[in-house]
């Protein structure tokens, strides 16, 4: 059992996988940073000091009574809240990743697959389809088993 488990472990595909979900959380924590740290700062400044990780709804008031300054103080205060600004951020990080995995990995790949295909889509045109009998020299099909001319065996 050990035996076959190691087999499955070390197959390509299954390494491959494990090294794409490690890079993928890291990349998705370069977003994530990237998107709170240096891009929602100056969108908020534009819009007029707006911290968007601090944009939230008050539903029920914790132990102290509202207003919050801000989401970590309604929490600390036990505040039930509905937190859009840091969907907000969560939903710009999605964006951008979305963004980059297509810019990156799926139009490229979609790119050499069709260069691929036009390849063997003209490799299958250039080959021919037609052959000389060598009895009577009449062209005749590639996949012919008798000269449909002279009823000679291919």
């Amino acid at each position: 059992m050990l035996k076959e488990f190691k087999t499955f472990i070390m197959r390509g595909n299954v390494v491959d996988l494990a090294v794409g979900i490690v890079i993928g959380a890291a990349f998705g924590a370069i977003v994530n940073s990237f998107v709170s740290d240096v891009l929602m700062p100056p969108i908020g400044l534009l819009l007029g000091n707006v911290d968007f990780g601090n944009l939230f709804v008050v539903l029920k008031e914790g132990a102290t009574s509202a207003p919050y300054d801000s989401l970590a103080a309604a929490k600390a205060a036990g505040a039930v809240t509905i937190n859009y600004g840091v969907f907000i951020n969560a939903l710009i990080s999605f964006l951008i990743v979305a963004a980059a995995i297509f810019f990156f990995i799926v139009r490229p790949l979609n790119q050499m697959a069709a260069k691929q295909k036009a390849k063997e889509a003209a490799a299958v045109s250039a080959a021919p389809t037609t052959k000389d009998c060598p009895y009577c020299a009449t062209a005749i099909p590639v996949k012919a088993k008798k000269c449909p001319n002279c009823t000679s065996g291919l």
